[in-house]
Formats: C-alpha cells, structure tokens, sequence
C-alpha cells in the first residue's frame, strides 16, 4: 500500500513541474536568497494557475458560442 502511495504522489507532482520545465521553458531559479527564491517559485506559480484559468475560460466561451 506505501509503495502505490509513494508511486502515485510521484505522478502528481511531477505532472505540474513537468509542464513548468518542458512545456513553459522554466529551467531553473535566477534569483539568489532564500526570500528572492520563495517569490520567483511565487510568481512562476501565479503564472501557471493564471494560464489555466484563461484556458478553463476559452474552453468554456467556445462551448457556450
């Protein structure tokens, strides 16, 4: 049961972080001190999230038209 645990919790992370990395180019963090650092992963998240809503919004404009 761990096992399977371990395994899926594996997936899911790197689901997200796969994207950042491959599909959006995010290939490391340019700033330097730990506060610089919390507010880049910050900000690249922000992105993320704001690009999947306006995704979630196209989607839903063209079901609707």
């Amino acid at each position: 049961r761990g096992f399977l645990l371990r395994r899926n919790r594996a997936i899911q992370a790197e689901g997200t972080f796969g994207v950042m990395k491959n599909d959006r180019e995010y290939d490391r963090i340019v700033r330097r001190g730990l506060d610089s650092v919390k507010m880049e992963v910050f900000l690249v998240s922000i992105g993320f999230n704001l690009y999947k809503y306006h995704k979630k919004q196209q989607a839903h404009m063209d079901r609707a038209a």
